[in-house]
């Protein structure tokens, strides 16, 4: 059974930083791409990060200069640096694993207060 198991999220005060996990259990086939999207209470899912296999990405305007995303694709598996955390980037984060179909992460939940 495949799984992306998420790790790094919880409480942290706004200007601090976080920095959430993302690998697979049971996926052997080669991951072109993976990233993160988040979705806070009332809104709509958001791209937050992506990135290939060959280390090109791309951010949400949001998060351009904050968050950094990077890949070990030995592990397959995907991280977030979030810096400067303001209080709109709370909500729940998902990754995604992108092979021959998406695989999604269970969420894990990202609280910055003021």
């Amino acid at each position: 059974q495949v799984q992306l198991v998420e790790s790094g999220g919880g409480l942290v005060q706004a200007g601090g930083s976080l920095r959430l996990s993302c690998g697979p259990s049971g996926i052997t086939l080669s991951i072109n791409s993976m990233g993160w999207y988040r979705q806070a209470p009332g809104e709509q899912r958001e791209l937050v990060a992506a990135i290939t296999r060959g280390g090109a990405s791309n951010y949400a305007d949001s998060v351009k200069g904050r968050f950094t995303i990077s890949i070990d694709n030995a592990k397959k598996t995907v991280y977030l640096q979030m810096n400067s955390l303001k209080p709109e980037d709370t909500a729940v984060y998902y990754c995604y694993a992108d092979t021959y179909r998406r695989y999604w992460g269970q969420g894990t939940q990202v609280t910055v207060s003021s």
